[in-house]
């Protein structure tokens, strides 16, 4: 899982606070509880936390998969192939790997201004390589 220098740093004081609750290797998340000391989170506590501090944040829509579709469309903005960002996230079918990027409108457009760069260079080559000659096309 990717995750950015800062994340490396709060990870590393994590593991070490971790290690004061138990040696285990696995799983990551323990919980500090009196009742469940030291046992590894659930799905749903993991999630209750979450939506806790999401809440406390000011951030309501936030949640424990918003960072996986975040990462997925970012991969999309760099330019990876669909194909390639459904291997990542461990997706079968490309129509799952879909519902998780949301590109805007500004990325698309630049999306759509680069490629068009791209063709428009291709042209003026063609043009001028076919015709053996270097003449002035306007754009």
């Amino acid at each position: 899982m990717p995750y950015s220098a800062s994340t490396g740093v709060l990870m590393s004081a994590y593991l070490a606070h971790r290690a004061t609750v138990s040696r285990a290797r696995e799983p990551l998340l323990l919980s500090e509880s009196r009742r469940n000391h030291g046992q590894p989170l659930t799905l749903w506590t993991w999630s209750k936390a979450v939506r806790r501090i999401a809440l406390e944040a000011g951030v309501p829509r936030f949640s424990t998969h918003t960072t996986r579709h975040l990462c997925l469309t970012d991969l999309a903005r760099m330019g990876w192939e669909l194909h390639a960002i459904a291997s990542f996230a461990g997706h079968r079918n490309t129509d799952s790997t879909l519902q998780y990027i949301h590109l805007s409108g500004r990325d698309l457009a630049d999306k759509l201004a680069r490629g068009m760069e791209h063709i428009h260079a291709w042209r003026i080559q063609m043009l001028t390589s076919a015709n053996g000659t270097t003449a002035e096309v306007s754009r």
